[in-house]
């Protein structure tokens, strides 16, 4: 649905987003994650065909940003991180304008205001100005807006910033259900638990190039190692630890705990438990420890 290939923006001498090659298929989500300045919004503006791009070339749903701009801005729909509203307009009259600008037919853009208000909590605010709304409900009319013509693609910049918990949770429970398998989402954020809970594959762009991409269990492992293991016993370790160190290497351990790493659990875990068991041990956990994905954006950034 997506597809970059050697993307470039410069300005003047500075290069904004320098050869970025990707794609995103329908029915997926990607997390594009990065520091302030990094390339994240100008990337989305060239997919939307906002900005021309200075080399490089990309397709949305088949369509080049260069030469189909008018069919690109038809596929796609797009919530930045400030959006612009029309704070003296009511919300309905509001979505009902760019739905004709999208070309959406008369009943089918009520029928779809109403649903779409509905589904966010917006429904009994539809005849308030923009200006009397909070700034989560301002983000919320902005996303509606940018679903409102029932885009291919998406490209959804900080959707749940300035929300309450509640609506930033509404928000992410629909970005779910929103995955289908005609349609295409790209989500920016720097809220790593969001792309972590959302993402199908993170991309990571730093001055302008991708540094990383993956599944987060495909970065972690690349970036931390094997995953790590603990072991909880319902008893002391003394007169375990010769039984244990024969299978596993300990990293870490405690009075009646131990962690450990292996890259092949399905082979060793079975048999480390029946060992212990063995030796009259009882076991009362054996988990991996979480790994966050803020660990390994942290380490790529820093070390890449």
């Amino acid at each position: 649905m997506i597809r970059t290939e050697r993307l470039t923006k410069k300005f003047g001498e500075f290069i904004a987003v320098n050869e970025v090659t990707l794609s995103v298929d329908a029915g997926e989500i990607l997390a594009l994650l990065g520091p302030n300045g990094a390339g994240k919004t100008t990337t989305v503006r060239m997919l939307g065909s906002i900005l021309r791009p200075s080399s490089g070339t990309a397709t949305i749903a088949g369509y080049d940003v260069v030469h189909d701009a008018r069919e690109v801005r038809s596929s796609v729909g797009l919530l930045t991180e400030f959006p612009g509203l029309y704070h003296r307009m009511r919300a309905g009259d509001y979505l009902h304008f760019f739905g004709e600008l999208q070309h959406v037919p008369r009943t089918e853009r009520e029928e779809r205001t109403e649903a779409l208000m509905k589904r966010f909590g917006m429904w009994g605010a539809r005849d308030q100005r923009l200006g009397e709304y909070s700034k989560g409900m301002r983000q919320k009319i902005a996303l509606i807006r940018a679903l409102i013509h029932d885009p291919k693609v998406l490209f959804l910049d900080e959707p749940t910033s300035a929300m309450d918990p509640l609506s930033a949770k509404t928000v992410r429970d629909a970005i779910a259900d929103l995955r289908s398998s005609s349609r295409a989402i790209v989500l920016c954020t720097h809220n790593l638990m969001e792309a972590e809970s959302l993402a199908d594959r993170i991309a990571i762009i730093k001055d302008g190039r991708i540094i990383a991409l993956g599944t987060t269990p495909e970065l972690k492992n690349e970036l931390l190692g094997n995953p790590l293991l603990e072991l909880r016993l319902g008893q002391p370790l003394d007169g375990l630890l010769r039984a244990i160190e024969a299978l596993v290497s300990i990293e870490e351990k405690g009075e009646t705990w131990f962690r450990y790493r292996t890259g092949a659990p399905g082979d060793i875990n079975p048999v480390l438990v029946h060992r212990l068991i063995e030796h009259g041990a009882s076991i009362i956990t054996l988990s991996e420890v979480p790994r966050s994905l803020e660990e390994v954006y942290l380490r790529i950034v820093e070390e890449r």
